[in-house]
């Protein structure tokens, strides 16, 4: 029996949730997948998964193992990928990042590294929620600081600026607030972080020292996008992401407050946001990894201030 076969597709079809779909990453038959499991369950001599005709389900022994063995899989892949670097661009790339920033950063970035590297096959999972890299299979997320997670090792590899920002027609209606602490007083567009319901801060910088900013929580939305379309259509102030806010301001639709100047003065403007690539450990820093970062670190860096 191939005794490293048999594990990997154990893994697999945990993972994964059924037999079909370890079928469908493993690149095997589902028959394959499941001879391999069976002849696992025999060599040890216990039931690992339960099955009915809905579901699979770990047995309390099958719990144990696959926690001890969950990880083979992963290192053999790795070190097949250290005594051959060249393969390792040959192979696919699970990127996690925001649906803002994949949507307005990193998929026009992407065609350029994949010009630069044919043979790798790019995935882009879009996610606001806090994914599992292990069992995910993701190589690599892009998040932003308040997204960190314990356990995983992190690089910070640019920061752009959050831009507070409003509709003319708005600003006509309810004025313009002069300083962050009159922003009680005004309609705000807040975004309710995904993964545990809390509002996002609304930070800013005066005289070297942050402080958040108090909010009327008006309109709230887990979706940037939605909060930008809001603004533009005078629903109340946002704070945006500069690469989101940026063009609306551009095109008149939004006007940027506290942007190091007029009435709140230059030493008041909107923290930035430090944007992070993350993997599960250094030895998931591997050659598609190290060059996927390092383009988005060079790109970035060569990016404006406000992200055009």
């Amino acid at each position: 029996m191939n005794i490293v076969g048999a594990i990997s597709s154990f893994v697999h079809v945990v993972e994964a949730g059924s037999i079909a779909a370890a079928a469908r990453s493993l690149g095997i038959s589902p028959a394959a997948v499941s001879q391999n499991v069976a002849r696992l369950e025999a060599h040890l001599a216990t039931r690992l998964l339960t099955r009915t005709t809905r579901r699979l389900a770990l047995t309390e022994a099958g719990t144990r193992y696959y926690e001890r063995v969950r990880h083979i899989p992963r290192e053999l892949d790795l070190a097949r990928q250290a005594v051959a670097p060249g393969m390792d661009l040959q192979d696919s790339l699970r990127i996690a990042t925001t649906p803002a920033f994949g949507r307005h950063v990193l998929a026009p970035l992407l065609p350029a590294f994949k010009a630069r590297y044919p043979g790798l096959r790019i995935e882009v999972i879009g996610a606001d929620r806090r994914v599992d890299h292990v069992q995910e299979r993701i190589d690599v997320s892009i998040r932003i600081q308040a997204q960190l997670a314990d356990g995983l090792v992190a690089r910070e590899i640019a920061a752009r600026p959050f831009m507070i920002c409003a509709a003319p027609a708005y600003l006509e209606r309810a004025g313009t607030p002069a300083t962050p602490e009159q922003l009680r007083h005004h309609a705000c567009l807040v975004l309710r972080y995904p993964t545990d319901g809390r509002f996002l801060p609304w930070g800013f910088v005066r005289d070297g020292e942050r402080f958040d900013a108090p909010v009327n929580a008006d309109f709230i939305s887990d979706d940037v996008d939605v909060l930008a379309q809001l603004a533009v259509h005078g629903a109340g102030v946002a704070r945006l992401a500069s690469f989101v806010a940026a063009p609306l301001i551009a095109q008149g639709r939004l006007v940027a407050l506290f942007d190091g100047g007029g009435a709140a003065g230059p030493q008041t403007v909107p923290e930035p946001m430090r944007i992070y690539a993350c993997v599960t450990d250094r030895a998931a820093l591997t050659p598609k990894v190290r060059a996927f970062i390092d383009y988005l670190g060079a790109q970035l860096g060569q990016v404006g201030p406000h992200g055009e």
